[in-house]
């Protein structure tokens, strides 16, 4: 999607963070953009922020994990700008714990938030980005733990769901002119250590410690990650990187490079494994 300019953009988990950094960008080469997120505050000041430079923006306040609302967002976008082009589904959460630890309430929480709102993003989108056959662009937030796992932690399964379901993706509606990337952030600085501040009642009151006050090597590691996300890359720096995406068709986004080698020895552990199985000689 060459020219951005005229067209229009939603954005899911705008209201801050990465979200917030690609309605910018995105705003500021000529796109309409209807922000979406489950902080009415945080949505409001976004939404402020960004029409204060003129931009055509608006928002609409929604908990994607309840599908009836993503379709309301949906519908509301159509009601204010009569079509959309662009669809990011980039909110998700941090839902974590490694073997021993896991919760039923966090695995389900990240699951629905971070997998099957791009799902209905997707499915609820898809059709409308197909009805003014002026061609689309999705964008799904997955990250650089959707191509290289540390944990069975559920934020780590939930975004290789996110990469598997966009490079499937990609192939499938290409014929219908509808791009598809996924985005693979490293450490940005957004406040994902804190997303359990949103984790809905429903859930229950099971919730994820992430100071894991427990035990002091795990807390340890989280107080130097958290202080790593606080030093992260730039959020605007990001929506750049995925403006560009969208314009060139890229299939991963990428924000850095420091994670690279890690993915080049999985890829080696995996073409090692088909070697195995070339050389193998039968056990008689």
């Amino acid at each position: 999607m060459k020219h951005l300019e005229g067209r229009v953009a939603f954005v899911t988990g705008a209201g801050s963070g990465i979200g917030f950094g690609i309605a910018s960008a995105l705003a500021q080469a000529g796109v309409k953009v209807m922000l979406c997120d489950i902080e009415g505050d945080t949505l409001e000041s976004a939404v402020a922020q960004l029409s204060a430079t003129n931009a055509d923006v608006a928002g609409v306040q929604a908990d994607v994990s309840i599908k009836e609302e993503l379709q309301n967002a949906a519908q509301a976008t159509l009601d204010r700008f009569g079509k959309v082009h662009i669809v990011v589904n980039n909110a998700g959460v941090g839902g974590g714990g490694s073997y021993g630890s896991w919760k039923d309430s966090v695995w389900r929480w990240t699951l629905d938030v971070n997998v099957m709102a791009v799902v209905w993003g997707v499915e609820i989108f898809g059709p409308l980005l197909e009805r003014h056959g002026e061609g689309g662009h999705i964008v799904s937030t997955a990250s650089i733990a959707g191509l290289l796992s540390a944990s069975g932690a559920p934020y780590n399964v939930s975004k290789y769901g996110v990469v598997a379901l966009s490079e499937g993706l990609r192939a499938e509606l290409a014929p219908r002119n509808i791009g598809v990337s996924v985005l693979c952030p490293g450490l940005i600085r957004t406040a994902i250590m804190d997303s359990t501040r949103n984790m809905q009642a429903r859930y229950g009151d099971e919730k994820l410690d992430l100071t894991l006050s427990g035990d002091p090597d795990q807390q340890a590691f989280m107080q130097d990650f958290r202080a790593r996300i606080e030093a992260g890359i730039d959020p605007l720096y990001v929506g750049e990187l995925v403006r560009e995406g969208i314009e060139e068709n890229w299939d991963y986004i990428f924000t850095d490079t420091e994670f690279e080698p890690l993915i080049e020895m999985r890829f080696d552990a995996i073409k090692a494994a088909f070697g195995r199985i070339r050389d193998r000689k039968p056990k008689h």
